[in-house]
């Protein structure tokens, strides 16, 4: 246990006994640590994810985007499982160098593109289909503010306080009670926002709703961190009126199962590859004796 006394070294060296939840995968250097190749399947569109916040940003927008009817939306979702390491494969760290997920691959473009980062694939996305990100400058650019305003509050989400009040080998009163300061901070912000909008953004439904929700979304209805009660969720009515509204699209529905590997098994599709998979490939569908 600390004692609240430690005193960084000159020269910090790595111990990979520390760390917590991650500390199996957690290495402060970059680049493979084995040989494999990633699967490739028989759509123009190859994601690799998993279905954290950042990965049902992603397969929230591919549903979206072939719920309006854009098939060249169609895509194949593989399974990275990223506890296990398996974004370090040589395969994968070629389509992402910072081997995080999600991570996209375009085969309909020659050559092919890499996407990665959750912000570059929805913005990537967005453009190429023409769709959830609007042509008016003023309209567009609100958009760009909201997205990039996830992006850069997220970390704090995630890697601050649902690290210390989830993850962290011990419980530390001082990083707890600085990041879920910020973490108020930013939901406050997202509930003024929306006290004038339906969306994010304005009267549209956008790129921004979808990188947003699955994070903060996420924690007012409790399916980020089980922290709601903790973090007074109930007084933010305004993103939990935002939050439940998106809730109940059926493409959001969709792309929350997409590479999700927890919870009820009728929500769980490992690997899409094609839209009947929603009915036919879930969890409790392929292993009905794990229902049982």
């Amino acid at each position: 246990m600390s004692d609240g006394t430690y005193t960084p070294p000159k020269v910090w060296k790595w111990d990979a006994a520390s760390g917590g939840a991650f500390a199996n995968i957690n290495r402060p250097i970059a680049g493979p640590t084995h040989d494999k190749e990633l699967p490739v399947g028989k759509h123009p569109l190859q994601l690799y994810s998993l279905a954290t916040p950042n990965g049902v940003k992603v397969t929230v927008m591919l549903e979206e985007l072939l719920e309006k009817g854009h098939k060249g939306a169609e895509y194949d979702a593989w399974l990275i499982r990223i506890h296990e390491g398996e974004q370090f494969s040589s395969g994968f760290v070629r389509l992402n160098p910072n081997s995080k997920i999600p991570a996209l691959l375009d085969r309909s473009e020659d050559p092919a593109v890499r996407v990665f980062e959750s912000g570059s694939i929805l913005l990537y996305l967005a453009e190429k289909f023409g769709d959830f990100l609007p042509q008016d400058l003023r309209k567009r650019t609100e958009t760009f503010n909201w997205l990039f305003w996830q992006m850069g509050s997220a970390p704090f989400l995630g890697g601050g306080f649902g690290h210390f009040y989830a993850y962290a080998p011990e419980k530390y009163e001082y990083p707890i009670n600085r990041f879920t300061m910020e973490v108020k901070r930013q939901l406050d912000v997202l509930d003024r926002q929306l006290a004038d909008n339906e969306y994010v953004a304005g009267d549209e439904y956008t790129i921004a709703d979808m990188a947003i929700w699955p994070w903060y979304g996420g924690v007012v209805t409790n399916t980020v961190y089980e922290a709601a009660e903790f973090l007074e969720a109930h007084s933010y009515k305004n993103v939990l009126r935002w939050a439940s509204q998106l809730a109940r699209r059926p493409a959001v529905q969709r792309g929350r199962m997409v590479n999700r590997t927890w919870g009820e098994l009728a929500r769980q599709l490992h690997e899409r590859h094609d839209a009947s998979d929603f009915e036919l490939r879930t969890e409790d569908k392929l292993h009905p004796e794990q229902g049982d």
